[in-house]
């Protein structure tokens, strides 16, 4: 019971120093930071498809199978949000004149 109680407690304090890393981060940084966790997620990703594809019974391969799709979903998203995020730092150009603003 005691190794139950000290894993809960570890993951409790993780989701609070977690929270407190993230909040920290200043905007600068914020896409660089994204970029490296959607290149980590990619390795995430390999290695559900690489664990699916051992699996030996039907509840290990509908487990990795839930592992693939939110590791995708989780990285496509990521990129979607840092193509958004860098767009913003794009100019833009007038339509009436063809400079930039």
């Amino acid at each position: 019971m005691s190794v139950e109680i000290a894993l809960l407690t570890i993951f409790i304090l993780s989701i609070f120093v977690g929270f407190e890393v993230v909040s920290k981060v200043s905007t600068i940084l914020h896409t660089p930071l994204m970029s490296g966790a959607n290149a980590i997620h990619g390795v995430i990703l390999v290695g559900a498809i690489i664990v699916t594809g051992h699996a030996d019974n039907n509840l290990e391969l509908g487990l990795g199978l839930v592992a693939v799709v939110l590791a995708t979903i989780n990285m496509v998203g990521g990129f979607v949000v840092t193509d958004r995020m860098l767009e913003l730092f794009k100019s833009k150009k007038s339509s009436k004149t063809g400079e930039k603003k």
